[in-house]
């Protein structure tokens, strides 16, 4: 099947997916944000998800989004950062981004407010939260979640919005629901001690467990495989 048909099946797979979950859970399917997860696959493939109607794209790397979006450029979609962002790259993150799911530090966010204020640009921010302490994956601990946004109270150029998860990876959706559970309720802890009010979204699921996200509140979820099937080995870029 050519590209564009194959993934508009797809689209329209996933969407099922997520309004049967968004069901179960007595929710409305437009409560929930499909981000679909370019990372590694050519601009081709960003048209052909722009094509069967989807607006937001996901990333890991600044520079794999910087080179799509040049090649792009007339598509309308947001921008979401969602691998980790080095401190360096924070200028270029405010200019290219929509959204950044990677916020982990007090010393990032007041950089990328520093940013914001010379770029003239907002994008919303949200904080990644490490519930699993893996020594190979990124995130702030839950202690430090509440210091990072007192800080932002002080951010005059962007808002934190929600937070983000990665769990441990597992074959089996339902090992991953205690980790998308204890981010909805983290969110509605914070929420009512004041200083995460504005904290509406929720970051959380892929292609193997989106149901699961979905039941426990995400108001997004990053879909790759599910849309464009197995990732290449290398980038498909020019």
């Amino acid at each position: 099947m050519e590209l564009e048909p194959r993934i508009t099946a797809n689209v329209s797979v996933v969407n099922a997916r997520i309004a049967a979950a968004a069901a179960v859970a007595g929710r409305m399917t437009t409560d929930v944000r499909l981000v679909a997860v370019s990372k590694k696959f050519g601009p081709e493939h960003v048209a052909a998800a722009v094509a069967a109607g989807l607006q937001d794209l996901g990333e890991n790397k600044v520079q794999e989004a910087l080179q799509k979006q040049a090649a792009t450029g007339a598509l309308r979609v947001n921008w979401h950062l969602i691998g980790h962002l080095q401190s360096n790259k924070t200028r270029k993150a405010v200019e290219a981004f929509d959204w950044i799911h990677s916020l982990d530090s007090v010393n990032l966010l007041r950089r990328l407010d520093r940013a914001a204020a010379d770029c003239g640009r907002s994008p919303h921010l949200l904080i990644q939260v490490d519930l699993a302490d893996e020594a190979t994956k990124h995130g702030a601990p839950e202690a430090e979640v509440r210091r990072i946004l007192d800080a932002a109270t002080t951010c005059r150029w962007i808002t934190i919005h929600g937070l983000m998860v990665m769990p441990p990876w597992s074959r089996n959706p339902e090992a991953t629901r205690p980790y998308f559970h204890r981010l909805r309720q983290l969110r509605d802890e914070l929420r009512a001690a004041g200083p995460g009010s504005r904290l509406d979204q929720l970051s959380m699921g892929m292609s193997h467990d989106l149901e699961v996200a979905v039941e426990e509140g995400a108001t997004m979820v990053r879909v790759g495989t599910a849309l464009f099937g197995p990732r290449p080995p290398a980038a498909t870029l020019p």
